[in-house]
C-alpha cells in the first residue's frame, strides 16, 4: 500500500526538509480510492468523508446548464470600458438577442471575469453587439476560414439571463458574483443558469464558502476554475425549509452590501453621487468622512459575520466538522479593497483614497459629467450641451456652474482665476459652506499629505489614470516640462478645442509670464544688496526657461493641432482617440507607441 508525503504548505527546502519527518504529512491511500472523485485526481491527503460526498452526492451538473461564452479574438475592437464610450449607445436590463437587436443599441453589458470578487462587481466592460453582433460575426467566420461564427461565440442560448458567474483563472481563491439579467458573457467570465431559480441564491453561497474551494483544490490544484471542473461538485441540499431560507437570506444581504459598496465609486455606471456627500450631517468634511467610516465599518463587519455563518451552515449541511472551521480571514472580504486595509487585525480605512475620490467627483461636476442638483450622470454623450443637459433633468438654477468651454487649467501657480484649485475652492464651499472653508481644505490637505495646488498638479492625472484603468475621461494637455498643464473632459469634446486651448490659456500664460518677467527687471533695477539681485535674477532665468518651453511646446506641438480640425469617435474607445494626440497629452505608459 503506497505511502504518500504532502509537503506543498512548506515554502523553503529548509521546512520541506522538516515537514518530511512529520507524521502529520504522511498518508496511505489506496488506488481504488481516487477514482471516487471526478477525475481521478492522485488526492491520497483527501479524508473518508470528503470521498464519501463526492461518491454519493448529487452533482451540480444535474442541477443546472454550465457555458463558456465569448471569444472575440479582438478585445482592442469589440470590448470597451463602459465609461470610453457614449452613455446612450448602452443597452441595459435586456432580456434576449431579439430585444438587444430591437433597442437599435450598440454597447451592451459584458461579463469579463476579472480580479476575485464575491457576490457582485466587475460589472466594468461593454461588448459591440450593434445589430445582432453582425460584425463580430463576421469576424468569428474570418477566424474559423469559412466556418461557422459559433465555434468563437459560446453560449447563445444564455446571454442576457441571470447568472453566477466567476473568473476563470484565480491565483489563490475562489468566489462567484451574481450578475442579474441584461449581461453577454466572456470565455473569462464562465457562467452558470440554476435550473431552478428558487436555488439561485443557494447555488451562489455555496461557491462562496470555504467548502467549494476546499472541493475544486482536490479536482484541480491547477486553479483554472473551468466549467467543467464547477460543474462536477457535489451538492447537498439542506434538510430543513428553514435552514435554506436563512441561507438566502444572508446571501441576499451579502449581495446588497457588496453592491452598495460597488455603486458607491464612480467608476460603476450605477453610482449616483459620492459617499461623502451622501454621509454629509454637517458643514464639515471631517465629519462626513468619520460618518463613512461609520457606516462603511458596520457594513463590512456584517458581511464578514455572514461569510462565517454560511460557512457554519454549510460545514454543517455537509457534516465537515471535523476538517474546516468557519473563520473567515478579514483580507478574504472583498469589498473596500481600495478604500481600507487590514492592519493587527483590524479595518483602517485609507483616508486618502476617500479624499481622492471626493475630489475626483468634484471635477466630474466641474466638467458637467455629474451634478449637485441631482444624481447620476448629467452629461456622457457626445455633442451635448450644458442647456439641453439642464433641460433634460428639468435643472432651472444650477447649484455649480458647468465649466463653459470644456477646459480648466492646472499650473503649478495661480495664473488663472478659474483655474482648476479656484473651481475646486468653490465646489467646497458650496457642498459644505463657506464659514468651515479654511478648516475643510485643511483637513483635505492633510489627507493628502500635501497643498491642494501641488496634488492637482502632480498628482492628480496619475490617480485619474489608474482609477479608469488606463482609459481616462479627463484628458490632461501637458507641457513637456509641465509648465502648461489643462484638463478637457472626452465627452465634451469639440474638434477647435485645441485652438481655444492655445488662444486663451497657452498663449495668455505666455503673456503673463513676460509680464511677469518685466516686472521682476524693474524690481532689479532698483535692487540695493547683491543677494536680492541674485535672488531676482534666478527667478528671471526661471521664467525664461519657461518660456522657452511654452514656446518650443506651441511651434512644435499644439499650433498644429489646434490648427488641424480633428475629430473623433468614442466607439473607437480611450486608446485610439488619446493616442491620436498623443504629443500634446500627459503620457501613458504602454498605451500609444512612440510614447
Amino acid at each position: 500500500m503506497p505511502i504518500f508525503i504532502r509537503l506543498t504548505n512548506y515554502k523553503s527546502s529548509e521546512e520541506k526538509e522538516r515537514g518530511f519527518f512529520d507524521p502529520k504529512n504522511r498518508f496511505i491511500a489506496k488506488q481504488e480510492v481516487f477514482f471516487k472523485i471526478p477525475g481521478a485526481p492522485i488526492a491520497y491527503w483527501v479524508s473518508d468523508r470528503v470521498r464519501e460526498i463526492f461518491e454519493k452526492s448529487e452533482k451540480l451538473l444535474n442541477n443546472a446548464k454550465f457555458s463558456n461564452g465569448i471569444n472575440t479574438g479582438d478585445n482592442d475592437n469589440f470590448l470597451k470600458l463602459w465609461y470610453e464610450i457614449e452613455y446612450y449607445k448602452i443597452g441595459f436590463n435586456i432580456s434576449n438577442f431579439f430585444e438587444a437587436k430591437n433597442s437599435m443599441k450598440k454597447w451592451f453589458p459584458y461579463n469579463k471575469g476579472g480580479e476575485f470578487q464575491k457576490w457582485y462587481g466587475n460589472n466594468e466592460y461593454l461588448i459591440n453587439w450593434e445589430n445582432d453582433g453582425e460584425k463580430i460575426k463576421k469576424f468569428a467566420v474570418i477566424r474559423n476560414k469559412g466556418g461557422h461564427w459559433s465555434r468563437y461565440l459560446c453560449g447563445m442560448d444564455y446571454h442576457f439571463k441571470e447568472s453566477i458567474t466567476w473568473s476563470f483563472v484565480s491565483s489563490s481563491n475562489f468566489g462567484i458574483r451574481f450578475k442579474e439579467k441584461g449581461f453577454m458573457f466572456d470565455v473569462g467570465g464562465s457562467s452558470m443558469f440554476p435550473n431552478k431559480k428558487e436555488y439561485f441564491y443557494y447555488f451562489g453561497a455555496f461557491f462562496n464558502t470555504k467548502i467549494s474551494f476546499y472541493f475544486l483544490k482536490n479536482i484541480n490544484p491547477t486553479l483554472n476554475f473551468q466549467t467543467g471542473n464547477i460543474a462536477k461538485l457535489p451538492i447537498i441540499f439542506p434538510k430543513s425549509e428553514q435552514t435554506k431560507q436563512k441561507i438566502d437570506q444572508l446571501t441576499e444581504e451579502c449581495i446588497d452590501i457588496s453592491k452598495e459598496e460597488w455603486d458607491s465609486r464612480e467608476t460603476s455606471w450605477d453610482f449616483t453621487k459620492n459617499e461623502l456627500l451622501k454621509h454629509k450631517t454637517d458643514g464639515k468634511i471631517e465629519t462626513a468622512y468619520e460618518n463613512y467610516c461609520e457606516f462603511w465599518r458596520e457594513k463590512f463587519y456584517k458581511l464578514h459575520q455572514n461569510e462565517e455563518e454560511l460557512n457554519r451552515l454549510f460545514i454543517n449541511i455537509y457534516e465537515l466538522q471535523d476538517e474546516l472551521t468557519p473563520d473567515v480571514p478579514l483580507e478574504d472580504i472583498t469589498i473596500l479593497k481600495k478604500e481600507a486595509k487590514i492592519v493587527n487585525g483590524e479595518l483602517e480605512f485609507n483616508k486618502d483614497e476617500i479624499i481622492k475620490q471626493f475630489i475626483s467627483y468634484a471635477v466630474g461636476v466641474m466638467f458637467g459629467r455629474y451634478s449637485l442638483d441631482h444624481e447620476g450622470l448629467r452629461i456622457a454623450d457626445m455633442g451635448a450641451s450644458i442647456k439641453e443637459a439642464n433641460e433634460k433633468f428639468d435643472i432651472q438654477n444650477t447649484t455649480f456652474e458647468i465649466d463653459d468651454d470644456n477646459i480648466i487649467p492646472v499650473l503649478e501657480d495661480e495664473y488663472f482665476s478659474d483655474d482648476i484649485v479656484a473651481r475646486f475652492r468653490k465646489f467646497l464651499e458650496i457642498t459644505f459652506g463657506k464659514e468651515h472653508l479654511i478648516e475643510n481644505l485643511n483637513f483635505i490637505q492633510e489627507a493628502l499629505g500635501m497643498d491642494i495646488r501641488k496634488y492637482f498638479y502632480k498628482e492628480f492625472i496619475k490617480d485619474h489614470i489608474q482609477r479608469y484603468k488606463k482609459r481616462p475621461i479627463y484628458w490632461m494637455i501637458t507641457s513637456p516640462n509641465k509648465t502648461f498643464q489643462a484638463l478637457i473632459y472626452m465627452h465634451r469634446y469639440y474638434p477647435d478645442i485645441f485652438a481655444k486651448v492655445r488662444n486663451d490659456y497657452l498663449l495668455e500664460l505666455i503673456v503673463k509670464l513676460n509680464t511677469q518677467k518685466e516686472y521682476l527687471y524693474n524690481q532689479l533695477d532698483s535692487a540695493i544688496s547683491n543677494s536680492e539681485k541674485k535672488k531676482i535674477d534666478k527667478q528671471i532665468k526661471e521664467i525664461e526657461k519657461k518660456l522657452k518651453e511654452l514656446y518650443e511646446f506651441d511651434k512644435n506641438y499644439l499650433e498644429k493641432y489646434a490648427n488641424n480640425l480633428i475629430d473623433i469617435n468614442l466607439d473607437d474607445g480611450v486608446k485610439v482617440n488619446y493616442c491620436k494626440f498623443k504629443d500634446i497629452l500627459y503620457p501613458i505608459s504602454g498605451l500609444c507607441k512612440g510614447k
